[in-house]
């Protein structure tokens, strides 16, 4: 076995993770851990400086409800994401962030964050929910709140240690393990709750942009699925896993046009100028009454633009040049107000680029494109997981303790195993609460940790022959390289083992083909779905045989296994909902229809630890009374 030194790490609280929804758990539960003497460590796999999906920055906080103002109420919320989750939204978990996310976007602002104010002094909404920011400093603002309050409570932040399995005593959560992506190190971390917030999946379809352009995409190309993994590994009962989320964005760069549409209100066309939200509109009525309410899913406004592309119309483009015209247009009679009023735009636009895809501001140089001049081509995106976003898949939680909701067993957010917490992209069935509301949820769940810890946290009880085999598992692929390399002329081709790059792209082209993707316009069936997952169970075999020449390839070596389980629940969880609800981000040909009277219901399924074995199953949709 690798030669790794095993670092023995002992806590009161574990976060993993280090995005915003760990940001927030580890700011919230600080705060309870000095007051009661307790210790928490947190642990991220890159720098919490620049980790998560808002590690690039951004330009909007998408999650703001103001309440105080007047502007809307929670109950409002709710009313949008069930909406928009076509009927399948965990209304519980959307109200107790909701009803808390207000004042994260408060303490954003008094740690600094620059929040735009029109001439009264208030916020300016590029949409209903959204406030505009400067927003390219964004995440180094809450992971300074964060380092700041671990340290005041004496707690500790490993950064660069990538975390891959969790420890287990029975169904109790009692720690987790990893390696330094820099350091030749093993680690061990031992805990009396475990708080999850890793992350959502990318680069489990084949992306859009391959070759050159293979690590553009909207969402982190380093967001591998690592809290699905985990929460399955640790035998958590998962929802939704069959939702996923496919973006629109400026094409080939992945550029993100939520300030086009919002803000500047471009229309999207197709190559013949039709406005297919308009010339389409008919369609809706087939997805009644979802459909037919203001705002339009996420996931219908794509269905209709796929089927300008499906009948020959696209590509699809925005019309970038005619919203910002608009715009300028009531300074028409003013040649030098107008000309102002064009700069303050262009600046407007160009910031969106520059806060979070600089690729599209590059692309669009490249091809000597003037946004406020020219249409711009836009396309769907190959599918992510992104329980913070449109998305709704990861752990089934318990709901908040102040609530009469039949989805409590525990805690608030605590996973079905017993000390595990799951939060932002790791928890399931609350979508809509993006940077905020995931900070808002990893508060939630790290001053409940916290709770749990006074009132039922044991010592954790760590079986070492299981460290052991964890550890040796963990670095075979180090082993497998050294003890095979020599075989044969080329290190990259091999009988005894597969390189991670080889493996991913495996991965990619079975999801690709048979699971819905790109290639496949997102479309897939029954007999397309049994055939991958047959696939799939043969790449599993060979997940064990990837080789890592250095740290770097041992960790796209475990972040794709980590895809790997996302992917088998994801296939498992499309083949048991028997219907087509969310067309736009996947359509079944066999069952083209929605059916309330089946599927109006939430899909779970959970991977059992001791057999290996998948279960299936329904969980009834409870609505809050009056909402």
């Amino acid at each position: 076995m690798a030669n790794f030194e095993t670092v023995e790490v002992s806590t009161d609280l574990l976060i993993v993770g280090g995005g915003f929804s760990a940001c927030g758990a580890a700011t919230e539960a600080s705060y309870w851990a000095k007051k009661n003497g307790l210790k928490v460590v947190m642990v991220d796999k890159a720098a919490l400086d620049r980790s998560g999906a808002v590690a690039m920055g951004l330009s909007a906080i998408n999650q703001y409800v103001g309440v105080k103002d007047g502007e809307n109420t929670v109950e409002d919320y709710i009313r949008y994401v069930r909406q928009d989750l076509m009927g399948v939204s965990r209304e519980d978990l959307v109200y107790n962030i909701a009803r808390h996310v207000d004042s994260t976007v408060h303490l954003f602002e008094k740690w600094g964050l620059k929040i735009w104010k029109d001439e009264e002094g208030k916020y300016v909404h590029e949409g209903r929910w959204q406030l505009m920011i400067n927003g390219e400093s964004y995440k180094i603002i809450i992971a300074e709140a964060a380092k700041n309050a671990l340290a005041e409570a004496g707690g500790e932040l490993y950064e660069r240690v990538f975390i891959v399995d969790p420890l287990m005593d029975g169904n109790r959560c009692v720690g987790a393990v990893g390696f330094s992506t820099r350091e030749n190190k093993f680690y061990v971390f031992k805990a009396k709750a475990v708080v999850v917030g890793m992350g959502g999946a990318v680069h489990v379809f084949r992306p859009r942009s391959v070759g050159e352009g293979f690590g553009r995409s909207w969402y982190p190309p380093f967001n591998s699925g690592s809290s699905a993994y985990f929460t399955i590994r640790a035998g958590a009962e998962m929802t939704c896993q069959e939702v996923r989320f496919i973006p629109v964005r400026f094409k080939d760069a992945y550029g993100p046009v939520g300030a086009w549409f919002l803000l500047f209100k471009s229309r999207a066309i197709s190559a013949e100028g039709g406005d297919y939200m308009v010339e389409r509109v008919d369609e809706l009525q087939n997805w009644a009454p979802y459909g037919l309410a203001k705002p339009i899913p996420a996931n219908l406004r794509n269905y209709l633009g796929m089927l300008d592309v499906d009948a020959g119309l696209g590509p699809l483009y925005m019309e970038t040049d005619e919203a910002i015209q608009k715009i300028a247009h009531e300074f028409k009679d003013d040649p030098k107000a107008f000309k102002r009023k064009m700069k303050e735009l262009e600046s407007e636009a160009w910031e969106d680029f520059l806060d979070m895809t600089i690729s599209q501001a590059i692309l669009w140089a490249s091809l000597n494109v003037k946004p406020e001049e020219k249409h711009s081509e836009i396309a769907a995106c190959e599918p992510y997981f992104i329980g913070s976003h449109s998305g709704a898949s990861g752990a089934w939680v318990s709901g908040p303790e102040d609530m009469d909701t039949p989805y409590k067993w525990g805690y608030a957010n605590m996973t079905t195993a017993d000390g595990l917490f799951a939060v932002g992209d790791g928890s399931g069935a609350s979508s809509h609460k993006f940077s905020s509301g995931s900070h808002t949820e990893g508060r939630i769940a790290g001053k409940a940790a916290i709770k749990y810890i006074l009132e039922k946290g044991q010592e954790p009880t760590v079986d070492m022959a299981r460290v052991e085999a964890l550890k040796k598992e963990i670095l075979t692929p180090m082993d497998l390289m050294v003890e095979n390399k020599g075989k044969m002329t080329d290190p990259e081709i091999n009988t005894a083992y597969i390189m991670p790059r080889q493996f991913l792209h495996r991965l990619q082209k079975i999801m690709d083909e048979y699971a819905g993707g790109v290639t496949a316009a997102f479309k897939t069936s029954k007999a397309l779905l049994e055939r991958g997952l047959e696939l799939m169970s043969l790449l599993k075999e060979d997940a064990g045989k990837q080789a890592a020449r250095d740290l770097h390839e041992l960790t796209r070596a475990w972040e794709n296994t980590q895809r790997m389980w996302i992917a088998e629940s994801h296939i498992r969880s499309m083949l048991f909902r028997e219907e087509t609800r969310w067309p736009g981000y996947y359509f079944r040909a066999d069952t083209p229809k929605m059916d309330d009277e089946n599927w109006l219901c939430f899909v779970n399924c959970r991977w059992d630890p001791g057999t290996g074995e998948w279960e299936m199953m329904k969980k009834d949709i409870w609505n809050i009374p009056g909402v």
